[in-house]
């Protein structure tokens, strides 16, 4: 399966969870850049919030690619104990690492909300959205964040992603909404006939045009 697009995206993963259309409680918490699109489709379509969920991998000093572990929307960090022991990273050099990533969490909630605010997790319906998954390490930083703030439930809504991926996934939360698992992935990109980058005036611009007010039908 293809899609146009991530707004066409959205509204197939939508169709999968008309359960919880209306629904007070549910949240949809997208990753941006491309899963705020994504999640704003489905929050539309559905009429429940819309947020954001922004964590970001601590990479490797010198090789930034290769993670050693993940800041959290709150600034709290998690590390791999048994690479940062193989490769002999010291303790103040990941403090140091994280408190910068923290401060680029923090800017970017500014930038997308105008606040550094958090919503209330407690006891809600999380339905956590991004355009797909390739590794998977941040959708696992966020899964973890979120199971801390102790939901009712979590479900993932992606429309693309790694089959072997996508299994490992269904074993972390409540449900698994995935329309097109592949054996043959290669890139998220690959299941779109149109990717473009998202600015951060885009994520803004969803954040704040979506208010019950302004929810539409779809024909």
């Amino acid at each position: 399966m293809h899609f146009k697009s991530r707004k066409e995206a959205g509204r197939k993963l939508a169709n999968s969870l008309l359960k919880y259309k209306g629904n007070k409680n549910a949240i949809i918490l997208a990753i941006p850049r491309g899963g705020v699109e994504v999640g704003y489709e489905i929050a539309n379509f559905l009429k429940i919030k819309l947020d954001v969920i922004i964590t970001k991998k601590i990479g490797m000093p010198g090789d930034e690619e290769f993670a050693i572990g993940s800041v959290a929307p709150d600034k709290s960090y998690s590390i791999n104990d048994r690479i940062t022991s193989v490769y002999n990273i010291s303790e103040k050099r990941i403090k140091e690492l994280a408190r910068e990533i923290g401060k680029e969490i923090e800017r970017r909630y500014k930038a997308y909300k105008g606040s550094y605010s958090l919503p209330n997790l407690k006891d809600k319906i999380i339905i956590l959205v991004d355009d797909g998954i390739a590794t998977g390490f941040t959708t696992k930083a966020a899964i973890e964040f979120v199971r801390k703030q102790k939901p009712k439930k979590i479900i993932l809504a992606v429309p693309v992603g790694p089959k072997d991926t996508i299994l490992e996934m269904r074993k972390i939360v409540d449900d698994v909404v995935c329309p097109n698992a592949s054996d043959n992935f290669f890139s998220i990109s690959q299941f779109y006939e149109d990717f473009p980058q998202m600015e951060d005036i885009e994520i803004k611009k969803y954040l704040n045009t979506l208010t019950p007010q302004k929810f539409r039908e779809y024909v």
